[in-house]
């Protein structure tokens, strides 16, 4: 059976650090990628079951990564979901085609309540 996948994308190093640790005790690939810019093509590449995208970060935003992953037909189903601790980012992130939203800060539960919920990856 192939491991699942799941790409996080922020560039606050201490978030991406503190999920890449959750998430390694799963039996679970983590990719990190705190420069927005590598992002998409690394998706395309790598082709994750879950992405966890940052909504404001510098020169791709999180809302352009997930219209771009959503209009890709081969990653139309790949699991998104958004944090931000913006006050409409709920609503920036659900127009961008997002299938999660969990504001910052956020409590850890929620992330992984949320995995599980979409695509059944069972963390921890």
């Amino acid at each position: 059976m192939k491991r699942k996948k799941i790409f996080i994308c922020d560039d606050d190093r201490g978030i991406t650090d503190m999920l890449q640790m959750i998430f390694q005790l799963s039996d679970v690939d983590v990719v990190v990628e705190n420069n927005s810019v590598l992002a998409y093509d690394a998706i395309v590449r790598l082709m994750p079951d879950v992405v966890i995208v940052d909504l404001w970060m510098p020169v791709v935003s999180g809302d352009l990564l997930i219209k771009n992953i959503k209009g890709n037909p081969l990653l139309r189903d790949v699991y998104v979901i958004c944090i931000s601790a913006s006050r409409d980012g709920k609503a920036v992130a659900t127009e961008a085609g997002a299938d999660r939203f969990i504001a910052k800060p956020f409590d850890l539960d929620d992330v992984l309540h949320a995995i599980d919920e979409g695509p059944g990856i069972k963390i921890i």
